[in-house]
């Protein structure tokens, strides 16, 4: 679990985050969502550590993290598996040694451990052929069905997803959605994921928190999005006609 307590963030003067207190919870997919200024990458990389609130606390699983010394910071970030926006795999090394490289960095683990886990998770994540491809000659899901073995290879409480599905087509979106929220409950992952994909919110949407101009919105499940009368997230949500027409299937149910 991950709490947030009243966290503010400001560059240059410019208030980001206006005190947002939340719960991330443990072995679901919690979602943040919102228009393009609201806040969304900036807590992402407040949970990360990449920036440092002025105010409030971020605490995981009691650990607040401000309060840890360098050394239990360290320990903390290897409990951290991160999906990003554009896989981020590294062009010259095989889908295998892309995998492998977090236990050759944070672990001690000999060659034949290391070849044993990424061998299962590539198989977890359906990609037990691929090992001595290079990311350039698989497709852009498969480069983030990779980004997701990487991820978790080293085991992770805390999985992080900025923009899973961006560059992907619906169908591969669906896949990779599925995939992530298969992994957060078979491994009892806390996983946070910020994203703009309506279709994500509405097929895995355990825990949404909505943000708007730096303030926490809104907060619910993907069912209770449905009946919400909350004027902002359902300019935001249903701003197509395809989802309002969801929407209302669902309201005369």
């Amino acid at each position: 679990m991950i709490e947030l307590k009243n966290i503010e963030k400001s560059f240059g003067g410019n208030k980001i985050l206006k005190g947002i207190s939340t719960v991330f919870e443990t072995g679901k997919t919690n979602l943040i969502i919102g228009q393009s200024g609201s806040g969304k990458t900036v807590l992402l990389k407040s949970l990360l550590g990449i920036h440092t609130p002025e105010s409030g606390q971020i605490c995981f699983d009691g650990r607040i993290y401000s309060e840890l010394a360098p050394d239990e910071k360290r320990d903390l970030r290897t409990e951290i598996g991160m999906v990003f926006q554009g896989s981020a795999l590294f062009d010259s090394m095989t889908v295998a040694e892309n995998v492998g490289f977090p236990l050759r960095m944070f672990t001690k683990d000999n060659k034949a451990m290391i070849k044993e886990r990424v061998d299962f998770v590539l198989e977890r994540v359906a990609l037990k052929d691929a090992h001595h491809k290079l990311p350039s000659e698989i497709s852009g899901g498969m480069q983030k069905r990779v980004a997701i073995a990487r991820a978790i290879v080293n085991r992770p409480k805390y999985l992080f997803c900025d923009e899973p599905n961006s560059g992907l087509d619906p169908n591969t979106s669906t896949l990779i959605d599925n995939l992530i929220k298969e992994i957060t409950e078979e491994y009892d992952i806390t996983t946070v994921i910020n994203t703009h994909d309506m279709n994500s919110v509405m097929e895995i949407g355990d825990n949404i928190l909505f943000l708007k101009n730096g303030l926490k919105a809104w907060q619910g499940t993907k069912e209770e999005i449905f009946i919400t009368d909350n004027e902002a997230v359902v300019d935001f949500v249903y701003s197509s006609n395809l989802f309002r027409k969801v929407r209302e299937a669902y309201l005369k149910e």
